[in-house]
């Protein structure tokens, strides 16, 4: 997936932040595969803006009930 060259890179606390959860929830999902996919810079987990906003709207996506089509 290409990235354009101005897409942010977030934090774990500013990915559970967006995702109104905790820090230590998002460790839990990367340590079991799921949650946004994540990368290392150096020693700290990171998360790209883009792949963050996509989590969310697949997660919308599969868990759309057919009410609200």
């Amino acid at each position: 997936m290409t990235r354009p060259k101005d897409d942010p890179i977030l934090t774990v606390p500013e990915v559970a932040d967006r995702l109104r959860t905790t820090a230590g929830t998002m460790r839990y999902w990367r340590h079991v595969g799921r949650g946004p996919q994540s990368f290392k810079l150096g020693r700290r987990v990171v998360y790209y803006q883009s792949v963050v906003e996509k989590y969310i709207a697949d997660q919308e996506a599969a868990t759309r009930s057919h009410a609200d089509t």
